[in-house]
């Protein structure tokens, strides 16, 4: 049985949400897409297929039709765990962008944006893969509310209208940009009215004829001629060989529950680690806001990401395993490094040979899903495809131009990917048991976001709403530390003191990620439900029934 503390200690506007059936999302019209699934029958992946159809609608400025997801399902008994990240067009390779672009510092430069940024995307593969192992209603129902909302028009949400016009200056003039997301010449503003026809039609063909129309046939031909036009290496052969993967989920114990991530080429292994890490630690011991515990914290992920940005890439260009990256003997070693009393600057270690949306979806047979989907750098590449609505990400730029690097850019590969769902399980009597769903998107900010939520409920009692409300903290890739100005101004000088260097952001929606919890209230009652958190750093809502 749960026993939370259910006092939230921080500023909140959100209050926890129990239900038998939970959808939690960043947007309200995609919860709501997704229990009218659960609402016609539907199970847990019904419902997160058609709530993730609709933020494609709604939520433009994180992901998109064009983009990629992960996914980990609870099916009642077994965690699965899914891979639909894009790889790269075949023709490219390091010289293939030294040719097109030239060099810096001896490397060859890496676009951020356009068509040199996109691989193929993945994320109707993941819908395609996640209908026809667990779907149980018809894949064109789960595109109905996504086509209504997107034919209709809906009013723009508060966060999505600010990050949308944050995107216009430098995304304007990429090719079919202007078109579909400045209608009026301007970002929409706050309220108005947006219709996105290409995009109903993209979602009704897809309604009709399956999602592996996304990659054969008509849609995939419009792609590919877009790509010729902009004289893109991407290819309707690009996209008719691309599948999604079924995967084995990786996972870590801590404080007696198990807690599990997609294998790389994800960073979800970095918060294993530095949980891996922090268990070597009483940190139950120290006050939850206190400076020691969150100094802990802060070091086991700087020692979990000095190992992940060394060794993760596509897995089968990696030199060492997940499974060698999180042994405990080795983890045991790397937290030896951590002095309790000042920052350390960490460099990798040596394993044993041997701008995203996120939701959680439960239903009351027990079915539970973690689904995250990403354009990268809110709108991904710039790139629309005309009369459409794909808009493609631009996690090309996930890979290295450092012909020595396991991450290297080749054809056919999958780049080094910031977006992981995760999940809880605990071991009852002998059984294994789904416990929480959850995840946190915003890039780097992902896996920071598992530790610090994973800790205060573990740890310390806190229930999912506060867990996720609570201040946070950001390691940068350079190991400088943001803050969340709401973090205490005593906690903030005292890391300084201890070495830190720190920065105190105003703006917690663009650096502090956003998160979705659900968590099962008893295994051995499933009559009590759940309860659900969803981030007040996005317009985002957790509604059930």
């Amino acid at each position: 049985m749960t026993r939370f503390n259910w006092q939230n200690p921080y500023p909140t506007p959100r209050l926890p949400v129990f239900a038998r059936n939970i959808v939690s999302t960043s947007h309200p019209l995609a919860a709501q897409a997704g229990l009218r699934m659960l609402w016609k029958g539907g199970n847990a992946v019904d419902a997160a297929i058609a709530a993730a159809a609709a933020i494609t609608v709604v939520e433009p400025v994180s992901c998109g039709l064009g983009g990629d997801a992960f996914a980990l399902v609870w099916d009642g008994a077994k965690l699965h765990g899914l891979n639909a990240s894009g790889v790269s067009p075949a023709a490219w390779n390091v010289d293939y962008f030294r040719r097109k672009y030239g060099e810096e510092n001896g490397l060859a430069i890496q676009p951020k944006r356009g068509w040199d940024a996109v691989t193929v995307p993945g994320v109707i593969a993941g819908w395609e893969a996640l209908h026809g192992k667990f779907g149980s209603l018809p894949f064109g129902d789960l595109m109905e509310p996504a086509i209504e909302i997107a034919e209709r028009g809906h009013a723009v949400a508060s966060i999505v209208a600010y990050k949308w016009a944050a995107a216009v200056p430098e995304l304007k003039d990429y090719p079919g940009f202007a078109d579909v997301f400045m209608p009026r010449g301007r970002a929409p503003e706050i309220s108005e009215l947006v219709r996105f026809p290409g995009h109903a039609r993209t979602l009704r063909k897809l309604a009709e004829q399956g999602p592996r129309a996304f990659y054969e046939g008509e849609i995939a031909e419009r792609i590919a001629a877009f790509a010729r036009e902009g004289g893109a290496a991407m290819t309707a052969a690009d996209l008719r060989d691309y599948k999604a993967d079924w995967v084995e989920p990786i996972s870590k114990d801590y404080r007696g529950y198990t807690v599990h991530e997609i294998p790389p080429n994800g960073q979800g292994i970095a918060a294993l680690i530095a949980l891996g890490i922090l268990d070597k630690f009483d940190v139950n011991a120290l006050t939850v806001d206190r400076i020691e515990s969150q100094h802990l914290q802060i070091e086991a992920m700087k020692l979990a990401f000095a190992d992940v940005y060394r060794y993760v890439a596509d897995p089968r260009s990696m030199e060492v395993t997940p499974e060698q990256m999180l042994d405990d003997a080795y983890l045991t070693e790397r937290a030896k490094l951590i002095d309790p009393k000042k920052a350390t600057q960490f460099d990798f270690g040596m394993p044993k040979a041997g701008g995203t949306i996120y939701m959680s979806v439960a239903d009351e047979r027990g079915m539970m899903v973690s689904f995250i989907q990403s354009n990268y750098m809110g709108f991904g590449s710039g790139v629309v495809v005309p009369d459409t609505g794909i808009s493609l990400q631009n996690r090309g730029c996930g890979f290295s131009m450092d012909p020595k690097s396991a991450n290297v850019v080749e054809g056919g590969k999958r780049p080094f990917h910031t977006i992981i769902p995760a999940f809880l399980t605990q071991e009852v009597d002998g059984k294994r048991e789904a416990v929480m769903s959850f995840g946190v998107m915003g890039g780097d900010m992902q896996p920071q976001g598992h530790l610090q939520s994973i800790v205060r409920m573990l740890d310390y009692g806190q229930q999912p709403q506060a867990a996720c409300d609570a201040p946070r903290w950001k390691v940068n890739r350079d190991f400088t530390i943001d803050v969340e100005a709401t973090l205490s101004a005593d906690t903030a000088r005292a890391l300084e003191a201890m070495g830190h260097t720190i920065q105190s952001i105003e703006d917690p929606y663009m650096d502090f990620g956003s998160g979705q919890y659900i968590w099962k209230l008893d295994c051995n009652d499933p009559e009590r439900g759940y309860v659900a958190a969803s981030d007040s750093r996005r317009d985002g809502l957790a509604a059930g029934f």
